[in-house]
């Protein structure tokens, strides 16, 4: 079993390397277009069908040829579903984790809280799109603890604005892959009203964790322990007497 790691908007493969050390198997962490070891590409011109690719060339280059956990954190929620026809002979299951899945054919920017959608419209200029600390602080670590927090914001970079405003393309839902949308509980950047929609459109199991936005951060520990029942396939359900895996 391997893992492939997709990042979300403004951050690369880095965010998840506290999640890594406690998974079951290998993991390959992506780098979309613009960011990391793709960061010499112009932001300003990606596409969602460039993310896709970006993840296709990086399994082949790791040749995983079955057996693949692909997680899908956030904005990757638009660009994993893409890919999903192509690998799904070699696909374990698929994870959603806080995964921004919006109806087919709309925008991503449409469909985000409205409160984060201003803030996400503020952060804007020239074709990119960049958060400023509070912003960060605000979103993507209410969870954390100080350290944590500072770590968080070493990792943001800046993204496409472009990719929030293409529409979505999300055929590839319809692959026969088995799949799981991870619930947040806490998550102020992509709300538990707006995950409940997205794990609808998702179809497949749910589970839950008591965490922000980024428990790849917050909560490694307890993420991989989920990733890695998923990947074994002993608990894909909500484990708990209430219908919820519990964080710490």
């Amino acid at each position: 079993m391997s893992v492939v790691l997709v990042h979300g908007a403004g951050m690369g493969s880095s965010c998840w390397d506290r999640l890594v050390p406690f998974l079951d198997g290998p993991a390959v962490a992506v780098d979309l277009p613009g960011r990391g070891r793709r960061g010499d590409v112009d932001l300003r011109g990606v596409t969602l069908g460039d993310c896709a690719q970006a993840i296709l060339d990086d399994i082949e280059a790791a040749g995983l040829d079955d057996e693949i956990v692909l997680v899908a954190h956030s904005f990757a929620g638009v660009s994993v579903p893409r890919v999903m026809p192509v690998l799904a002979p070699r696909l374990r299951s698929v994870v959603f984790l806080s995964a921004v899945v919006p109806p087919d054919g709309t925008r991503v920017l449409d469909q985000i809280d409205p409160g984060v959608r201003e803030a996400v419209r503020a952060s804007i200029g020239d074709g990119i799109y960049h958060q400023d600390r509070a912003a960060v602080e605000a979103m993507l670590c209410n969870d954390m603890d100080a350290s944590q927090t500072a770590w968080t914001a070493e990792q943001v970079v800046d993204d496409s604005a472009a990719l929030l405003e293409e529409p979505v393309d999300l055929s590839g839902l319809t692959a026969p892959v088995a799949r799981t949308y991870i619930r947040l509980t806490d998550d102020h950047c992509y709300t538990p009203d707006l995950q409940e929609r997205s794990a609808a459109l998702v179809g497949g199991d749910v589970a839950h964790l008591d965490s922000g936005h980024m428990p790849m951060v917050s909560i490694p520990e307890q993420l991989a322990d989920l990733l890695n029942q998923i990947a074994g396939r002993r608990a894909t359900t909500d484990s708990t007497a209430d219908g919820r895996t519990k964080g710490m």
